[in-house]
């Protein structure tokens, strides 16, 4: 007989660099540092702090690493308002004074536009902060779960005490995800994201369950009846509340949905979506209407929005009205404009636009934003706005511009990821004399102007802060066709 033996692998203890210098903000909310002359990445930490880092990565030229003791905090520090600071994921530099994040994101816009773009640019215009800095977004997702998430201290606290720490995380919770996890959630009580009544709901209805032993649900065991919530809340003042349920149950669903609507009168529209999924998307799903109209309005400078359950909106709708008047001035319309609005989502930037062009064509892929787009357009009383379903890959051929008319104007506001690399030559093929680019990913942005840097120059630059507490940053860049 033979005996085959596996081989052990060796015990390496981590790696930890002692006593590190933060020298300066690098990207996604990373700060660097240098050691030996290696740069060092570092997670929630602040320029001016010193601290010993244990590396997770550890290349020949860089190295990642989180803080395992800080010597000594950086002056620029200030106490974060939210206790669950750094523990929900949802913010990452509250830490951080608001205009000292302005100039991190304004630093970062140069950075990626000269490193990736490698493009001639023009001066960049100082960043747009937000006037509002708490309580602004327009949406929130909160989540149920039976697994609640302990931070760290709270952890050594239960342990010092004798407390069994599984039996601790046993309880039914709502609030986010805690950083890094799928199933255990950070019980919150006060978030600063969005404004009242959200804080209300969700605890209430919370309450509510436990109370009356309304199943909350376990995303390992997939076990369980109250899932998500959703929550949008309209500078118009209207509220949606969509509940997201595991299975459809009219005892649970009566009880529940009779308390929200006796304890909260101002909701404007409620609904419910049946989840029987693993996963937590609900776009290939249905809500279904409790109370209300399904939808609720929101409404920039003249111009009203309908916003059901599952449409795309600018989370920030007072930012994103400033965000559009960029977008509307970087265009140079003059009323006679063919205006092409691609990844056009719910029509918003077009329709925004529409008083000062000819006429507007919208291509979105999501069907039921094209649907949107429609019905936002008839609200407005837009009636040179036409809006075509399909990749914009697709849609975009030499026909399509044939039929449509060959666009004076062209705005792009694509996911993350950027434009598609076709996109991108059909349009440098099409030659458009103007493109305004919207992004909310600068390095995808970047990476885009170098494409389009063969016959395009930018003209102007302009990054606006939507989201405050947190390292993402939408840029705005003006592309004039050249003349030679």
């Amino acid at each position: 007989m033979i005996f085959t033996f596996a081989a052990v692998r060796k015990y390496k203890p981590p790696v930890i660099l002692k006593e590190l210098l933060v020298e300066n903000y690098a990207a996604e909310g990373k700060s660097l540092a240098r050691h030996n002359g290696k740069v060092v990445f570092i997670e929630n930490t602040v320029p001016g702090d010193v601290l010993d880092v244990q590396l997770h990565k550890n290349k020949k030229d860089w190295a990642e690493g989180f803080p395992v003791r800080f010597h000594a905090f950086s002056k620029d520090r200030v106490e974060p308002f939210c206790p669950h600071f750094g523990v929900c994921g949802g913010c990452q530099w509250q830490m951080l004074p608001y205009q000292q994040q302005l100039l991190y994101k304004q630093q970062q816009v140069v950075d990626v536009l000269q490193r990736i773009g490698k493009a001639n640019l023009p001066p960049i215009n100082n960043i747009i902060g937000a006037g509002e800095t708490k309580f602004y977004r327009n949406k929130l997702e909160y989540t149920f779960s039976t697994k609640q998430f302990i931070p760290e201290n709270a952890f050594r606290q239960l342990r010092e005490e004798g407390i069994d720490i599984k039996s601790a995380s046993q309880r039914n919770v709502a609030g986010f995800y805690a950083k890094g996890l799928f199933d255990k959630v950070v019980d919150i009580k006060t978030c600063f994201l969005q404004q009242e009544p959200t804080n209300a709901i969700r605890n209430s209805i919370a309450d509510f369950a436990r109370k009356n032993n309304l199943p909350f649900y376990d995303f390992r065991l997939h076990a369980g009846w109250l899932r998500n919530m959703l929550v949008r809340i309209a500078t118009t003042g209207e509220i949606m509340i969509n509940l997201v349920l595991a299975q459809y149950d009219e005892n649970k669903m009566k009880l529940l949905f009779d308390f929200i609507i006796s304890s909260f009168p101002q909701i404007t529209t409620l609904l419910y979506t049946i989840n029987e999924k693993k996963n937590d998307s609900i776009f290939d799903l249905v809500p279904q209407v409790v109370k209300g109209n399904g939808f609720i309005l929101e409404q920039l400078e003249d111009y009203k929005f309908k916003i059901s359950a599952k449409s795309f909106f600018q989370t920030n709708t007072k930012q994103a009205e400033n965000l559009y008047k960029i977008t509307r001035n970087f265009a140079e319309l003059a009323n006679n404009e063919t205006v092409y609005d691609l990844y056009c989502g719910t029509g918003s930037i077009g329709i925004f636009v529409s008083k000062q062009a000819k006429k507007i064509i919208g291509v979105e892929m999501i069907q039921e934003a094209v649907t949107d787009a429609k019905e936002n357009a008839a609200l407005n009383n837009i009636t040179n706005a036409v809006f075509y379903t399909g990749d914009v890959t697709d849609v975009c051929t030499d026909n399509f511009f044939a039929e449509n008319n060959q666009p004076d104007v062209v705005i792009v506001d694509p996911p993350r990821a950027g434009l598609h690399a076709k996109l991108a030559d059909k349009l440098l093929e099409i030659q458009a004399p103007l493109i305004v680019y919207v992004s909310c990913n600068p390095a995808t942005q970047a990476r885009d102007i170098s494409l389009l840097d063969l016959k395009y120059t930018v003209e102007k630059i302009q990054p606006v802060d939507m989201f405050p507490h947190t390292h993402h940053i939408e840029n705005v860049i003006q592309l004039k066709l050249r003349t030679t």
